[in-house]
């Protein structure tokens, strides 16, 4: 994919490369010998009281053919299920992603050659495969990433929501990543991807990326079948409490959070971190189920390039907020800064957010918003600016 379609529609304010998933690294940092690592990559360790347990699944809806491939035959996703795990016990620390995922994900940001694939691959987690699920019953995040980008790049979010008391499904949808590992050796590329960079106007692009938002509420919705419905694919599915239940996601993924909320009555609340609403809301809301919207500052303020969000902002007839990041980059809320700064990599001068900020402030507001919304705790966070978040301004259209 490449970077030569820009939109800057009233629903589209982004590069098909910012879509796909572009670092908060600069231009600079490309093509030129990666810094040594004198360790290999961790992600920022959960700030829960929970141990925290990882499991992958390979779902099939056998009732849908695959949207980008139809050929392929049934729709196909991965899922990394995270949840609170019994401290000590068996297990293994669960892989961040396959060798060839980070290969083609760092390929497509012009980054192959200069980071290793498998050092990104080998990136330490904080999860344990195999882990005993603690007691109790934990409220369920369905977690959908940026257009292009493997679900991995929202493990550091997926492991502190587990820590906290929260089950995590994050999803691959297929034909939708640079390349995402599926059984029996299959890596699916994005064909999605193909679709819009063929589409022949900026309307027609729009109309593809609004389809990739309603079809993953499909998926999303199946997910959700398949983790609380009568023959559950997870073993340790009792954990789930099917009656609290979230979509979050990044990028179309967020979008992708309102979509699901509008076509699911069993999703209770939604956060889009920076997403456009390709798919837009309702003139008549979502029920009145409420809604984060947290982006980056420079690009989705009131009044800026990306006027999706102030039309939905007017729609949302539940609990709402949005919440701008000064500094922030579009991929401030996955794990690509804590990451880029690991390699030592030069940070983009118009997001210079440092990457543990990024990773605190992404944490605490969406883990705020659902103790909020899911527990029904009140979280003085969500109530207005504080002196330990100057970064993070409350939009009051």
């Amino acid at each position: 994919m490449t970077t030569r379609i820009r939109r800057r529609t009233a629903v589209a304010a982004l590069t098909v490369l910012a879509l796909l998933g572009a670092p908060a690294v600069s231009a600079q940092a490309l093509g030129r010998p990666a810094p040594a690592q004198a360790a290999p990559l961790e992600l920022p360790r959960p700030t829960g009281p929970y141990a925290v347990g990882s499991q992958v699944l390979h779902l099939t809806d056998h009732d849908r053919a695959d949207p980008w491939v139809p050929e392929a035959g049934d729709r196909e996703l991965m899922v990394s299920v995270h949840y609170p795990a019994r401290s000590g016990g068996a297990g293994s620390p669960a892989a961040y992603m396959d060798t060839e995922e980070a290969r083609l994900m760092l390929a497509q940001r012009g980054l192959d050659g200069v980071v290793p694939a498998a050092t990104v691959a080998a990136t330490t987690t904080h999860a344990r495969t195999g882990a005993r699920p603690a007691p109790g019953r934990f409220p369920l995040v369905l977690l959908s990433p940026g257009f292009g980008t493997p679900r991995a790049t929202l493990t550091s979010l997926a492991e502190d929501l587990a820590s906290s008391g929260y089950v995590v499904a994050s999803v691959d949808h297929a034909y939708e990543t640079t390349g995402t590992a599926f059984p029996g050796g299959r890596i699916l590329t994005c064909a999605a991807c193909d679709a819009v960079e063929a589409a022949p106007d900026d309307a027609a692009s729009a109309a593809v990326l609004r389809s990739v938002s309603a079809g993953r509420a499909e998926d999303l919705g199946f997910v959700l079948d398949r983790l609380t419905g009568p023959r559950p694919a997870w073993s340790h599915s009792r954990v789930i409490d099917g009656r609290r239940v979230a979509a979050v996601g990044h990028s179309i993924g967020g979008n992708a959070a309102a979509s699901t909320m509008l076509a699911d009555p069993r999703v209770d609340a939604g956060v889009n971190m920076d997403g456009t609403f390709f798919d837009p809301v309702p003139a008549s809301g979502l029920g009145g189920r409420p809604l984060l919207m947290l982006g980056t500052d420079a690009g989705h303020r009131p009044g800026g390039e990306d006027e999706s969000w102030d039309e939905a902002w007017q729609h949302l007839d539940g609990w709402k907020r949005w919440l701008t990041v000064k500094d922030s980059g579009h991929f401030t809320f996955t794990d690509t800064p804590w990451l880029a700064e690991q390699f030592g990599l030069p940070v983009d001068p118009e997001a210079p957010l440092a990457g543990d900020r990024s990773t605190e402030i992404t944490r605490d507001y969406v883990a705020a918003f659902l103790d909020l919304a899911l527990k029904h705790r009140r979280q003085p966070l969500l109530d207005g600016p504080t002196g330990r978040n100057p970064e993070v301004v409350f939009q009051q259209p």
